[in-house]
């Protein structure tokens, strides 16, 4: 099969990826082989290609929103069958008894393992990802539609929890790509007034039509207190304004693997009454079963915009750039 992949880190400017024939995965036991129809493209894939994060595995296939048809299964799988519809995500092994999976919290587990970084992703036709983090997809997507919501959707879906935005209350989202678009429209259904900050027009226009209260180009122009934050965009300077457009009480979530450094923060100015700021960590399992069946529920629609397999390294570069509205993906 011909496989997109990452020899060395670069930018993704420089087009490092390459279209190369590798042979095909086997699944091993507890494992399935997908193949694949569609990858979106995220952000973290910009990370590992780019190298913000430590590098795990190289030459390496990234991706990791994969959406395919389950062609074989290893020995032991029992919780999927070929002929099934699936999606995999980021998160793909824990060991499922530390102290973090035994509380729920599986996403911080110390032996975690993700797709596109420690093993192959859905840059490819096949791709092999353990049975028990193959989720199965509602009906109401079709493939290009659903993969963005197992990454993007996903880590923007606990970035929104981890807000505790109060009913009725107000929710600033700063940067409006990908992840943005998808939490956008589930706030509004479930009825926060929703304040976009996002240096790209075109986004300032996409969150206007989906029922945004207010839309600006600079944080400080925020017309109202807010209740809860969510910072997409991985620029550490945007955290102090953040915190100021926050009323007291009000949480910071950070959504991003990746954040440049943060600024030196005043306790009176930005953090005193009772302000926070929570990081987030990639997903639970449960996490994933809650952003399906809510985004079904509030009739969640990805924006996408489709490339070929071998335009990956234009699709990364578009998404660098805020070049398209919605999400990448690459139909395979």
């Amino acid at each position: 099969m011909q496989a997109m992949i990452l020899h060395e880190h670069a930018s993704v400017d420089a087009s490092p990826l390459r279209l190369e024939e590798v042979a095909e995965p086997t699944p091993g036991p507890g494992q399935v082989r997908m193949k694949v129809s569609a990858c979106a493209v995220c952000r973290t894939d910009l990370h590992v290609i780019e190298g913000d994060l430590p590098p795990q595995r190289m030459p390496i296939i990234p991706g990791h929103q994969v959406v395919g048809v389950v062609d074989r299964v290893g020995e032991g799988v029992s919780t999927v069958r070929v002929g099934q519809r699936v999606g995999v995500g980021w998160l793909r092994h824990v060991d499922g008894d530390c102290r973090f999976c035994r509380r729920g919290l599986e996403n911080l587990c110390p032996a975690s393992r993700y797709t596109g970084y420690h093993e192959h992703g859905g840059y490819a036709p096949y791709a092999v990802a353990p049975a028990d983090f193959a989720h199965v997809l509602p009906a109401h997507y079709d493939d290009p539609s659903v993969s963005p919501l197992l990454c993007a959707g996903l880590i923007g879906y606990r970035a929104l929890q981890r807000a505790q935005t109060p009913d009725g209350g107000r929710l600033l989202l700063v940067g409006f790509g990908a992840s943005a678009h998808l939490v956008m429209q589930i706030a509004v259904h479930r009825g926060y007034r929703v304040y976009v900050a996002s240096q790209t027009a075109a986004h300032r226009e996409l969150a206007e039509s989906m029922g945004a209260h207010w839309t600006g180009a600079d944080l400080a122009d925020c017309p109202d207190k807010v209740d809860a934050a969510v910072l997409f965009a991985p620029a550490g300077r945007l955290v102090p304004g953040c915190l100021e457009a926050l009323d007291r009480g009000g949480k910071l979530s950070i959504a991003g693997i990746h954040l440049t450094d943060v600024p030196t923060l005043n306790y009176e100015q930005h953090l005193f009454y009772e302000k926070e700021v929570r990081s987030v960590t990639a997903n639970t399992r449960a996490d994933a079963r809650a952003l399906l069946s809510e985004a079904v529920a509030a009739n969640v629609q990805p924006r996408t915009t489709a490339y070929p397999l071998a335009d990956a390294n234009r699709a990364l570069q578009d998404v660098k750039h805020s070049r398209i509205d919605g999400a990448a993906v690459l139909m395979i």
